[in-house]
């Protein structure tokens, strides 16, 4: 029995049909009305009330002054409101009271000093209206990727405040990849989840109904974000429809389907859903009664031939055997069949009975680019399902794909008994875990079992290859579920045993930065993760892991300790070759001439950096060949100065500069005064330059 099943929150949501509703009764009440826009994104309610005298205009001084301009549920720019208040127009506000909060949250949470992150699309009127209540800088991304190349290209950190919203009918599953991603670089973001509740319920439901049905069918207008974003819901879990009318629907075939869903947009009126509903249920009707007529005839005719007397095997020839083998022929029975004639629409093949056999190039395969033309010549001989037999007609209409996706059903029932591994493409991220496509079949693989770590990003799995396992199937409903983690464990596994059976002090691997804390980086060496301290990361001092490095990024790492026992590794980063006082010692030694910058100052000195990692002392005595009383008179830090390295002690890591031996001298008389006075410091200055 085939079955309908229709999504309870399809149709009209509360603001549309408020402002429907609005505009309705002023029409009624006589009342001359006009839309700034369309009221709303469905043709069909707004042709009919284009017919009831209520058009559309974009500016609403073109109004007359005896119409009331209603503005749609997707609100409009602030200015253009301005605009019509200050014209004095007669006017209703039909914006949907969820846009409303949106502007007001902008408004009173944004100034010249904020960030305004929009979830949407920035085309969009709805969008276009958030964006001109921000009264700071504002930026819209449609997607997690763009939010992605945002994050890359834009500096906004600089921001006292930074605040992220989204249009009301954002996908929910793209909302969720953005805040994980918002959340992760910008940490003092203001999040206000303004996805309207009905636009939650309804993609929720339309998934939940998608993984039910064999079809699903989305009704409403293709100009409509929220329509768009049920169809995206619903396409992964199966073949997917999106119509405007009832009329749409005499296109397609949905003979194989048992079960057909039907979910509408939140523009979508109630009658059209009614049509449509009413249009389906004649159609399975239709095509369950052709079924029924034809299982009848076939009765029919095994009841004819029974009463026939029956021809001993001796007395048929070899085609009058395989004419009677093949009259009980039933739909979903394999055959052989030989093609005979290949065309861009159908290939013909010969399965040994008088009618004509033909496969439907959409039966072909399940892959989307295979090609029949280029695969397959006369003569060949390919495996196929019976999908329909036109006894009037003389015609049978048959399936490769269906063929191929029963004997993968198979191969899924025999990997799930015999735990083999299988590889497949990831195809679709959908709420709750990912598609892998295997052999025509689809997988799906919860997120918790998707990837090494719940941590770990879907998306980045997206059109690549993963290897899993089949834990469980159901035949019968088309239902198969894998593990691409028990793949990864078990890898894993293998991969940590040989390294521990293998691992020795010293030895270098090339690895992956997992994770960054204030303490140090892990670090996974092939299957095992080690730890860098931070001071393992670089020779000159560092605030934090993610001055040097990034979660991802591909080093090389040396084993400094191993801990067998509890499986701890510690691992070295910075190399001896990049120690600074051994790039000193090599290419700096007693009187060479350094261009230093001056980044501290001391009552007995300066210091200025000599090389990147060492900071030399340049004494009170060598700034001037003059006396000075302090090293501010002369320099501050920043200065860029030209000094003479004139001692280096390796043994307590002190370098001595000085300006002043790069300097005519000055009157000999002032210079000995000025180091007499300074004499008695220099050893209290050399302890101090130490610390």
């Amino acid at each position: 029995m085939k079955e309908i099943k229709l999504a309870k929150t399809a149709g009209f949501c509360f603001g549309v049909n408020r402002a429907v509703d609005m505009l309705y009764k002023m029409v009624a009440d006589g009342e001359k009305a006009c839309t700034l826009g369309p009221i709303i994104h469905n043709p069909q309610v707004i042709d009919d009330l284009k017919s009831k005298g209520v058009d559309i205009i974009d500016d609403p001084c073109s109004a007359d002054d005896d119409t009331t301009v209603v503005i749609r549920t997707h609100g409009v720019e602030r200015q253009v409101k301005e605009k019509i208040e200050k014209a004095g127009r007669r006017f209703c506000d039909a914006t949907c009271p969820f846009v409303k909060k949106i502007h007001k949250i902008v408004d009173e949470n944004s100034d010249s000093n904020t960030a305004v992150l929009i979830a949407g699309d920035e085309n969009h009127p709805e969008v276009k209206g958030i964006m001109s209540y921000s009264n700071g800088e504002t930026y819209v991304f449609i997607n997690s990727q763009k939010l992605e190349d945002f994050i890359e290209n834009s500096d906004i950190l600089s921001k006292e405040k930074i605040i992220v919203v989204a249009q009301t009918t954002f996908s929910i599953k793209e909302w969720e990849n953005c805040l994980k991603k918002i959340k992760k670089h910008y940490t003092n973001a203001i999040i206000f989840d303004t996805i309207c509740n009905a636009t939650n319920e309804r993609q929720t439901e339309a998934l939940m109904l998608s993984g039910e049905c064999d079809a699903m069918i989305i009704v409403g207008g293709r100009q409509s974000s929220n329509t768009a974003k049920l169809k995206a819901v619903c396409e992964p879990n199966c073949p997917t429809y999106l119509i405007e009318t009832a009329d749409e629907l005499s296109q397609y075939d949905f003979s194989s389907f048992n079960c057909v869903g039907i979910t509408a947009g939140a523009s979508t009126p109630a009658g059209i859903i009614k049509e449509v509903l009413s249009t389906m249920s004649e159609i399975l009707n239709e095509q369950e009664k052709e079924i029924n007529e034809t299982a009848v005839q076939a009765q029919t005719e095994e009841v004819q031939v029974a009463a026939q007397p029956a021809k001993s095997i001796d007395e048929m020839d070899f085609s009058e055997a395989l004419e009677e083998s093949l009259k009980n022929m039933s739909t979903d029975q394999k055959v052989c069949g030989i093609v005979t004639a290949i065309s861009p629409s159908e290939i013909q093949v010969d399965i040994g009975r008088k009618q004509t056999g033909y496969v439907p190039a959409d039966e072909y395969s399940a892959d989307p680019t295979a090609d029949p033309m280029k695969e397959l010549k006369v003569g060949d001989e390919i495996n196929l399902i019976i999908m329909k037999t036109n006894d009037q007609e003389g015609t049978i209409m048959l399936s490769k794909k269906r063929y191929d996706a029963q004997g993968a059903w198979d191969k899924m029932i025999a990997a799930q008994e015999s735990e083999e591994i299988l590889e497949g493409t990831v195809t679709d991220v959908i709420k709750g875990g990912v598609i892998v496509v295997t052999n025509g079949v689809r997988v799906f693989v919860p997120a918790s079992l998707a990837t090494a770590s719940r941590g770990d990003s879907l998306e980045d799995l997206l059109k690549t290859k993963v290897k899993f396992k089949v834990i469980d199937v159901n035949r019968q409903r088309r239902r198969a579920v894998g593990s691409i983690r028990a793949v990864l464990k078990d890898e894993r596994k293998a991969k940590e045993e040989a390294f521990w059976a293998a691992a020795e002090e010293g030895q270098t691997y090339n690895g992956v930065v997992k994770s960054l804390t204030n303490y140090g980086a892990f670090v996974d060496i092939g299957g095992v993760d080690g730890m860098v301290h931070i001071s393992e990361l670089s020779w000159k001092r560092i605030k934090h892991p993610s001055d040097v490095l990034a979660v991802g990024q591909e080093i090389s790492v040396f084993v400094k300790a191993l801990d067998k026992e509890n499986k701890k590794i510690s691992l070295g980063y910075k190399k001896a070759e990049d120690n600074p006082w051994e790039i000193l010692r090599r290419d700096y030694p007693v009187d060479t001439v350094v261009e230093s910058e001056v980044v501290g100052l001391t009552t007995f000195g300066a210091f200025a950096t000599v090389i990147p990692g060492i900071d030399g002392l340049i004494h009170i005595s060598q700034i001037a060949n003059q006396h000075i009383k302090h090293p501010g008179d002369v320099l501050k830090v920043g200065d860029k100065v030209t000094a003479k390295i004139t001692a280096i002690d390796f043994e307590k890591s002190r370098v001595s500069l000085s300006i002043r031996a790069l300097l005519p001298e000055a009157e000999e008389v002032a210079v000995e005064e000025a180091v007499a006075e300074e004499a008695p410091a220099e050893e209290v200055a050399a302890e101090e330059a130490a610390e």
